[in-house]
């Protein structure tokens, strides 16, 4: 498992940005926002989908991470300049922690790929199953992953309208 920083250091492509971190303790929701406001890339990625050409890192584009205490999942919003959805990347994580006061996740291979229409793709299936082969996960993990991935589905992304409207709360 690979330890994911919320400042997306893995991004080679990002040569520019401006981040802000917080730790939020309400009724509703405890845990760490991250907004990351890209400003200059090497080249911009794209996505596609349904036919679609989607890009998701380029200058102008922003990411809300929300990483919940105690939860085993991050998710990141991919924001236009207009601050509308592109696409929701959601991680399942086998823990987190904090260093060198950065936010991280364990990233535990499995994805949810969420789209503003409702379509939801999981990926990477084959290598939490190829982890599992190896032995460089525990049975127990595996199906950490698995169940927090149908517990997503069967909640919070349940309804697309609700789910868009509780990540635009942490745009504020």
């Amino acid at each position: 498992m690979k330890k994911c920083r919320l400042t997306y250091d893995e991004w080679k492509c990002i040569k520019e940005k401006q981040q802000k971190i917080q730790f939020v303790s309400t009724e509703a929701f405890c845990g760490y926002i991250g907004v990351l406001e890209i400003e200059a890339v090497t080249q911009p990625q794209v996505w596609n989908f349904n036919g679609k050409e989607q890009t998701v890192c380029d200058k102008g584009i922003k990411w809300i991470s929300i990483l919940p205490k105690d939860e085993y999942y991050c998710i990141t919003a991919m924001l236009d300049a207009n601050e509308e959805i592109i696409v929701w990347y959601i991680d399942m994580t086998a823990g987190q922690g904090v260093e060198e006061d950065i936010p991280f996740f364990y990233d535990l291979y499995l994805d949810l790929i969420v789209y503003p229409d409702g379509t939801m793709i999981v990926d990477d299936m084959d290598e939490l199953e190829d982890a599992l082969n190896k032995g460089d996960i525990s049975k127990e993990l595996f199906k950490l992953a698995v169940d927090t991935k149908e517990e997503l589905e069967n909640t919070l992304l349940k309804d697309i309208g609700s789910f868009e409207k509780y990540t635009k709360e942490f745009i504020k």
